[in-house]
């Protein structure tokens, strides 16, 4: 169960990356936006419109807080909403941990880094390039198929909804990937990745 983090946590703003708009709910794009909804359900919180172009829910715990950010620029413009968010609260990209798809991994495995580039994803090209530094956390989201599309097709695949044999492995994948985020508020980055870095 996610609660809430330590006190002296060094992340406290976890940011799903995802394309806003009810067509777009379900799509591999969005998974970012699945684990952030799963995160609010578990802790009680609901989604508000933030001081930039972001909806966040806030969770106080003895003066610790926790965040989580969900952009409305469109994943190509993730960073503009990401930077906005650490503008306004006054935080640096170590603070940061953002869940994004990838497709590259197959569909329900898991992968935190503390750093790394892009990997080719245009949402996370979009944070680096934005706050000018790669040194930020990320939780990796496989949705990787069994045949990877061509080049040319990559952009509809993962605008693409899952099919139904894939749900199953979808909702297993989301709830594990908001325990992890919850195990990084808690026991720290190092401790999630021996866990959760398995496929």
């Amino acid at each position: 169960m996610v609660s809430e983090p330590r006190a002296g946590a060094d992340i406290r703003i976890v940011v799903g990356l995802g394309n806003p708009g009810f067509e777009y709910e379900d799509t591999r794009h969005n998974v970012g936006f699945m684990v952030l909804d799963e995160l609010a359900r578990r802790l009680r919180l609901r989604f508000q419109r933030g001081e930039g172009e972001y909806r966040l829910a806030r969770a106080l715990s003895g003066g610790s807080a926790l965040l989580l950010v969900k952009p409305d620029t469109y994943m190509n413009n993730s960073g503009l909403a990401v930077a906005q968010v650490l503008d306004a609260e006054r935080a640096g990209p170590d603070s940061l941990l953002v869940v994004v798809d990838d497709v590259a991994l197959p569909l329900g495995s898991l992968r935190l880094r503390a750093r790394g580039s892009d990997g080719g994803h245009n949402g996370l090209y979009s944070v680096i390039y934005t706050l000018g530094t790669e040194q930020f956390s990320r939780l990796r989201c496989g949705i990787g198929p069994e045949v990877m599309p061509h080049e040319g097709e990559l952009a509809s695949f993962v605008l693409s909804a899952f099919e139904p044999g894939e749900r199953e492995a979808v909702a297993t994948m989301v709830q594990r990937a908001a325990d992890a985020v919850s195990h990084v508020l808690q026991e720290g980055l190092e401790r999630a990745m021996t866990q959760f870095n398995r496929a």
